[in-house]
């Protein structure tokens, strides 16, 4: 059965909840949540998401965010996601 389709309307915040793998570790060190950080910041602003809030714990993350199209999120999260690979 498929998995029912993400629905994301502009300027409604949504919180995102992001986890490792069976919930494996995502971040070893500090210098790795500086840099998704960092890569959180420059795909928000590409793709018009505002950053309300985050949250980074060594295995998964939390977001509180609002995008101002309808694919902001999924596009952010999957550029993101791109970059952030173990």
């Amino acid at each position: 059965m498929a998995r029912k389709l993400r629905v994301s309307y502009p300027g409604v915040a949504e919180h995102i909840i992001q986890r490792g793998n069976n919930r494996q570790v995502i971040f070893a060190n500090d210098e790795d949540m500086q840099a998704y950080v960092a890569w959180l910041k420059q795909y928000a602003k590409q793709y018009q998401v505002a950053i309300h809030a985050w949250v980074l714990m060594t295995n998964h993350v939390h977001l509180l965010c609002t995008p101002s199209t309808a694919t902001g999120i999924s596009t952010m999260m999957q550029s993101l996601g791109r970059m952030y690979v173990l």
